[in-house]
């Protein structure tokens, strides 16, 4: 189970990156142009990325009050995406030292409803890094809608054929 999560964590940095690279050449009008869709803009659902990986390290972390950064944040897109990667990047280091017992572990959360669950710690990192896959995919379709192309591959079997570089950085 640690092999395959410490991948999807790798998976979840590659396929971020992939798409802040591509952001990164679109103009920031683009970038924060509205469009329908579950967040009005490119920067707004990477924002949303950026609140969930936040909002599932504090409930692990068994914070008592749940944070959501992207309220307060008011950086550009270059600030969003370096504090998403860093978010990114603490999950994988976090999976890599955890052991069978850490990802085994029932813990307890409340949602932003504030309904009350229990469950364990590898269910909940599937959740997060399969959310993360969706808003990609979001994006994706905001790119074509405005028109962009080449716009690179981000699906999981492309990064299991991509050479990795040292510990899925």
């Amino acid at each position: 189970m640690k092999q395959l999560l410490q991948q999807y964590a790798a998976y979840n940095i590659w396929a971020n990156k992939k798409l802040i690279e591509r952001t990164n050449q679109l103009s920031e009008e683009q970038v924060n142009k509205e469009i329908v869709s579950s967040f009005s803009s490119i920067y707004k659902t990477f924002l949303h990325m950026m609140d969930v990986e936040s909002i599932w390290w504090q409930r692990l972390k068994l914070a008592e009050h749940v944070e959501f950064p992207g309220e307060k944040f008011t950086g550009n897109f270059d600030e969003l995406s370096t504090k998403l990667l860093q978010l990114s990047r603490q999950w994988f280091e976090w999976i890599e030292s955890a052991n069978d017992v850490n990802l085994l572990h029932v813990f307890a959360y409340q949602n932003s409803k504030k309904e009350h669950f229990k469950q364990p710690v590898y269910e909940m990192l599937l959740h997060l890094f399969n959310h993360q896959a969706y808003h990609r995919g979001q994006i994706v379709t905001m790119f074509r809608q405005l028109g962009i192309d080449k716009i690179p591959a981000t699906d999981f079997i492309v990064f299991s054929r991509t050479p990795k570089p040292l510990k899925g950085r």
